[in-house]
Parts: structure tokens; C-alpha cells; sequence
């Protein structure tokens, strides 16, 4: 068994646009380990959204294979994929993606709704408590600031103890300190094991992680580690106490 918790071979995936064959992916080949932070990066037309996507199980690669967590899944149906995105991998957006009308602990707790799960309260109480934000549960989304909406995003995608979270611009509408505060997060979870992957256009954020994978032209341009990570904590100590705390 390898501890890949992504492996993907000659991944491909063309779009058709008019008379043109746009090639989004061409022939990718790359292993993201279990407890790994990776950034994803790239211009626009770059693949890195293309390729979040395929290993988000949100859209199929046009060939190659693709295993995630050891399960082989770039042959699965549509209904397939829903399960084992529900079962392995947890969403963090730039724009949140939360019901507005809804408390902090009901959004959490939707993912368990979906895979049947039992004492889906108090799961959804411990994400909550893990993320900071024990005294916000009750709360709706307009009654939270952007990075305790994002919080309770990344408690959601926290709650059902997937083997991946995946973040997509996670700290794209967020300002520097509340950015940094979201990072401080992501790395406390990644130093507890779990595996984040985030795409990131700002070179500051993808410094925060343990290694940047460049995309181009639909192909891996550079794979590198990152020898001293940012750490987020340390950022945040030199930006000093904000203005206005909210707690």
C-alpha cells in the first residue's frame, strides 16, 4: 500500500471549444503523501484549477488514472464520486459557500447529513471547537466577520475526518492579518497529520507551505520543496494585536 494519498498517471483532460481542442491537462504525473502541504500554482490557462478539479472528483480526466487514497477513481460515475468526495476529501472556497440563513454548527454539520452519519451535533460541536470558534456556533453567517466564515468553511470540511482538504483560493477575499490567521490554521491542522492541498495565486500564502507545485500549459513546470516554510504564527506576532478584536 503506498501512502499516496494522491497519485495521478498521464492525466489528460480536453475541453472542446468551437473547432478548438483546448488541452487542460497534458500527461501529469505526480504523488502528494499523506500530512503533506502543497500549494498549487500557475497563470490562468495555467491546469491548476483543472487538476483541483480531477482530484477533487468534481470532473473526470479525459484519460490517465488517478487514485485517491489507494482507491483507483478516474473510471467512477457521477454518483460514485459524490460518495467518495463526501468520504475522503473536505472543501475549503474563497467565497466561503455557506447557507446564509443557516447557523455555524447546522452548516457544519451538513457533510454528515449527506453520509448518514450519527451524533452529527456533537461532531459538528468539536470541528467548531477545533477551529476557535466554540463560542460562534450559534451564529449566522452575516453575524460572523470573513475569517470566521471561513473557519466555519474549514470546520465543515474538517468534520467528517477526510484524508484530504483541498482549498481553492482559500485566502483569496480575506485581508493580510485575517490571511495569516487562516494559514496559522491550516498549518496547526497539517502538523496533526492532515493533508492540505490549497490553490493560490499570491506567492506570500504559498509559502506558508511545505512544498509548490507550478503548472503550465496544461504541465507540471516545477515541483519543489519549500526549505523554511512562513509560519503564520510568527507573522501574525509581528503584525501585532488588530484594532478591533472580535471574539
Amino acid at each position: 500500500m503506498s501512502n499516496a494519498v494522491i497519485k495521478v498517471e498521464q492525466l489528460c483532460k480536453q475541453y472542446t471549444m468551437g473547432d478548438t481542442i483546448v488541452h487542460a491537462l497534458s500527461g501529469v504525473d505526480v504523488e502528494i503523501h499523506k500530512g503533506e502541504f502543497v500549494a498549487i500554482m500557475g497563470p490562468s490557462g495555467s491546469g491548476k484549477s483543472t487538476f483541483m478539479n480531477a482530484v477533487g472528483c468534481l470532473d473526470r480526466p479525459t484519460s490517465g488514472r488517478y487514485w485517491l487514497n489507494n482507491e483507483e477513481v478516474s473510471e467512477m460515475g457521477d454518483s460514485q464520486l459524490a460518495d467518495i468526495r463526501n468520504k475522503y476529501i473536505g472543501f475549503v472556497f474563497q467565497t466561503f459557500n455557506l447557507l446564509p440563513r443557516t447557523s455555524a454548527i447546522k452548516n457544519v454539520e451538513l457533510p454528515l447529513m449527506y453520509a448518514g452519519s450519527k451524533d452529527r451535533q456533537k461532531k459538528a460541536i468539536a470541528a467548531l471547537e477545533r477551529v476557535g470558534l466554540a463560542q460562534r456556533m450559534g451564529h449566522k453567517p452575516n453575524e460572523l466577520s470573513g475569517g470566521q466564515q471561513q473557519r466555519v468553511a474549514i470546520a465543515r470540511a474538517l468534520v467528517n475526518d477526510p484524508v484530504l482538504i483541498l482549498g481553492d483560493e482559500p485566502t483569496g477575499n480575506l485581508d493580510t492579518r485575517t490571511a495569516e490567521e487562516i494559514m496559522a490554521l491550516f498549518q496547526d491542522l497539517n502538523r496533526h497529520g492532515t493533508t492540505v492541498i490549497i490553490v493560490t495565486h499570491e506567492e506570500e500564502i504559498a509559502q506558508h507551505c511545505n512544498r509548490i507545485i507550478r503548472f503550465r500549459d496544461g504541465k507540471i513546470e516545477q515541483d519543489e520543496m519549500v526549505e523554511n516554510p512562513s509560519d503564520a504564527k510568527e507573522i501574525l506576532k509581528e503584525l501585532g494585536e488588530p484594532e478591533e478584536l472580535v471574539v
